[in-house]
């Protein structure tokens, strides 16, 4: 119960690698925020985190998009605990497109918009509440996309990319206090995965050293650290968990 008594925010939480979250962090005792598009998947995660842990867990319909949506986030979870003591900005998206010239700005300004403007947004309001109350941790879920930029994924590379800055630059605005890493994913099996043709997921596996795309509960032990007073030295960290991409 190591999480007793914190707070945990984890946005794009109903699903995949910020289900997998909730529920770890849930076993270790945390009262847990789910935040994500549909309120429905937020509740029953919230329902069953209650249930199987004992915890409590405020569920939040969120766009994190939306700059009146993040702040209404913010608000509610405050209201509902009165603290944030590690926030998870988990949810992303990187929608397809048959060509570069294809790209419309309403789909380049969506990805920023999850990736980077919600994650820039949620970081700021909460790590200054934070930094007033002394102290806190914020994880940002980046990708290897950021470094290993494919031509199918250049607006969310970008994002993810930009997502590494504010890790760094927020780490040194809510330092000393406020730690603020990023965990930079590669392929995990994910909504975003549903999409990849047998000749993707091929070529992932023949790549990776480990030979195989991560699974959602595989990004569990690198949040489990950066939360934790483990990492009480660690901060503007970014962590590759790639499997071994080259």
């Amino acid at each position: 119960m190591e999480f007793e008594g914190k707070v945990i925010v984890v946005t794009g939480g109903s699903r995949g690698m910020g289900r997998a979250m909730v529920e770890a962090f849930a076993a270790r005792g945390a009262s847990l925020v789910i935040a994500s598009r549909k309120f429905e998947a937020c509740e029953a995660l919230a329902s069953a985190v209650r249930a199987q842990h004992g915890v409590k867990a405020l569920p939040v319909a969120c766009n994190v998009s939306s700059w009146p949506d993040c702040d209404a986030l913010v608000q509610a979870a405050y209201g509902e605990f009165g603290q944030v003591d590690v926030l998870i900005n988990n949810a992303g998206l990187s929608p397809l497109y048959p060509s570069l010239d294809d790209v419309s700005e309403a789909l380049f300004d969506k990805v920023i918009g999850v990736n980077l403007k919600g994650p820039f947004r949620l970081s700021s309001a909460i790590g200054t509440r934070m930094a007033a109350a002394g102290g806190g941790a914020i994880i940002n879920i980046s990708s290897i996309a950021a470094i290993r930029p494919g031509p199918h994924e250049l607006p969310y590379a970008a994002a993810k990319a930009g997502l590494n800055a504010i890790t760094e630059g927020m780490a040194q605005a809510f330092g000393p206090t406020v730690r603020v890493n990023a965990i930079q994913a590669g392929p995990f099996r994910t909504d975003i995965s549903k999409a990849w043709d047998a000749e993707t997921v091929a070529t992932f596996e023949q790549s990776l050293a480990l030979r195989r795309i991560g699974e959602p509960e595989e990004i569990v032990g690198a949040a489990l650290y950066f939360a934790s007073d483990a990492a009480s030295f660690c901060t503007g960290a970014v962590l590759r968990l790639d499997g071994g991409r080259p």
